[in-house]
């Protein structure tokens, strides 16, 4: 990981007035990269990164930051965009519907690896269907149990197409789960999200991916389901937008 973003701007200016205030709104001294990719012509930038101003704002913020940046070599302009996020594969996915090639941004060392081969094919779904998921709201609880969670709107869903994508970091290990439950409308899910009064509800389809519907089943069979207990950030999740890299993110730094 970078101590430091660096958006390789230096001589050019914004091309437009929503590129000037996407820039003016991250602080490249915030910022500790975790990926990034710059074309070899200079064109294009995109950088995946923490956003460390997040401890000293509104709990709950989006702590992972994705940011594209375009640049026209002979007018030295640029246009600028970024996009706030709780999960990282959605980042990923965010960047890679953008342009950037799948590999690099992909090579995240955070000294916490996924706890199963489901979290593995849940991630690589995300991030292998950009364009697929619409973010509604996101949260991070920075507390035990370490936990983010986004809501998205599957835009190829049938049935129950509110999805929430729940990461918790496991007790005592430094591994992560990522599980996707499916709802009918985004007050089901809230309400899910608040009470935690059943285990979360598996979507009704898992896009024909048999590898994905074994390791459910056999976690089913082998793992008693487990409620977690409501936190507060999930009661603030109304108002809360689009979490978590785990070392960076679901545990306090």
């Amino acid at each position: 990981m970078s101590a430091e973003a660096d958006f390789r701007l230096d001589g050019f200016e914004p091309a437009d007035t929503d590129s000037a205030e996407a820039e003016q709104s991250v602080w490249a001294g915030d910022l500790t990269v975790l990926a990034e990719h710059h074309t070899p012509s200079g064109s294009h930038s995109y950088l995946l990164a923490h956003d460390t101003s997040t401890i000293w704002g509104v709990p709950g913020e989006p702590q992972l930051i994705a940011v594209r940046i375009s640049r026209e070599l002979g007018d030295r302009t640029f246009t600028f965009e970024c996009a706030p996020h709780t999960v990282l594969a959605f980042a990923q996915s965010w960047l890679i519907e953008r342009g950037c090639p799948p590999d690099p941004i992909t090579q995240v060392a955070t000294g916490i690896a996924p706890a199963d081969d489901l979290t593995v094919q849940t991630e690589r779904k995300i991030r292998d269907t950009a364009g697929r998921y619409e973010v509604l709201h996101s949260d991070t609880a920075p507390d035990y149990p370490y936990e983010a969670w986004t809501m998205a709107r599957d835009r190829r869903a049938v049935q129950d197409p509110v999805r929430v994508f729940l990461e918790v970091d496991g007790p005592g290990t430094d591994t992560y789960t990522l599980r996707e439950g499916a709802f009918a409308d985004e007050e089901a899910a809230m309400d899910w999200l608040f009470y935690r009064h059943s285990p979360l509800p598996q979507p009704p389809q898992y896009d024909g991916d048999a590898a994905a519907a074994r390791s459910r089943a056999a976690l089913t069979r082998s793992t008693a389901p487990t409620v977690l207990s409501p936190t507060e950030a999930a009661r603030g999740a109304a108002a809360s937008t689009s979490a978590a890299v785990r070392t960076t993110v679901s545990r306090p730094l």
